[in-house]
């Protein structure tokens, strides 16, 4: 499946512990925040009402299912300390290990928020009385996955643009390139607040925007390795055998074009996190109430004194990073063709 030399760049990337664990580490904590709705969740994962089971976390039931009117929503909390529903022996709840909603406000149990770390609210609570640790949690799971989507979709762009450039060369390349110069000029907040005031900032629409964007960067990488490669001997070859030209570029030119894409994506990784982090952080970013760690910083800028809404946050934005820079190291001495040398 894989050549010689991409199982001994594997193996190479293995014995750099720091980036191979910082790898595992990343890959975990995504894989966990998937299953956010398991791990934190105000809606209860089983609940046993009148010898029936149902799955709230999971689907939504009407009132009529637990005693109440049809158009009622139930509120499972309540439901749960309620008469009707404790005169039954049978009837349980199971609630997620982190019985909190991202978006759900304790202010009847919290007091006057935001609210320090407590046994009930291990990261305490912010300036709406919802709960830190859970808004984390979905923070990072929205975080990452917007970021992968950015960072993927801007590859797939940045190398057919940057394949095309390359390998047609000429007076097509530097028209392009002319083009693409005065694009990667325009001032990407004040798109992102043009656009905003009139679409509106949906995670759509950010995607969108962080797209057009992103691929220049990935684009110059690739036209300069297909300026380079394009001239080759198995091209060449490949030309004097009549293989169509989009054949010589995606089966023969660009698998030998990767290597610097590669070690660029992780950093390409940690550009677009930070990127909506500070777009959030600002007010332009993913709209309210979505779980945002910029949004918290946000909050802790206009509660200085409450410490736990920017430490945490911070600190969870900081570990991200850093981990996901660990890797990137490894990608790039992995992909190094010298010998990886401790310095000393």
């Amino acid at each position: 499946m894989f050549s010689p030399i991409t199982l001994r760049r594997i193996q190479k990337f293995k014995k750099l512990k720091r980036a191979y664990y910082s790898l595992w580490i990343l890959a975990v904590l995504y894989g966990l925040s998937l299953f956010a709705n398991v791990l934190a969740n105000d809606q209860p994962l089983v609940v046993k009402y009148d010898g029936k089971f149902f799955f709230p976390a999971f689907r939504f039931y009407n009132g009529a299912n637990f005693g109440l009117s049809a158009s009622e929503v139930p509120h499972y909390k309540i439901l749960q300390r309620s008469e009707a529903f404790r005169k039954e022996t049978g009837n349980f709840m199971i609630f997620a290990p982190i019985p909190y909603g991202p978006n759900e406000s304790l202010l009847e149990t919290v007091g006057n928020p935001p609210t320090p770390p407590s046994r009930a609210n291990l990261l305490g609570t912010d300036d709406r009385g919802r709960d830190i640790l859970t808004r984390l949690i979905y923070g990072y799971r929205i975080s990452f996955s917007f970021a992968l989507l950015i960072t993927l979709a801007s590859m797939i762009v940045g190398i057919a643009i940057g394949a095309l450039q390359g390998y047609w060369g000429g007076f097509f390349d530097l028209s392009l390139q002319r083009l693409i110069e005065i694009f990667s000029a325009l001032p990407f907040l004040y798109v992102v607040i043009i656009i905003g005031s009139s679409l509106g900032t949906s995670f759509l629409t950010l995607l969108l925007i962080f797209i057009i964007f992103d691929w220049v960067g990935i684009s110059y990488f690739i036209r300069a390795e297909f300026l380079k490669l394009r001239e080759s001997q198995f091209v060449e070859a490949a030309r004097a055998l009549g293989v169509k030209d989009w054949k010589i570029m995606f089966r023969h030119i660009l698998p030998n074009a990767l290597t610097p894409i590669i070690t660029f994506l992780p950093f390409d990784l940690i550009g677009a996190i930070t990127a909506l982090s500070a777009l959030d952080f600002l007010g332009f970013g993913l709209p309210a109430p979505t779980p945002s760690w910029g949004e918290l910083m946000r909050q802790g800028m206009d509660n200085i004194y409450s410490y736990w809404l920017s430490v945490y946050p911070v600190l969870a934005l900081f570990l991200v990073l850093l981990l996901i820079a660990f890797v990137g190291e490894g990608i790039r001495d992995a992909f190094d063709p010298k010998e990886y040398q401790r310095m000393e």
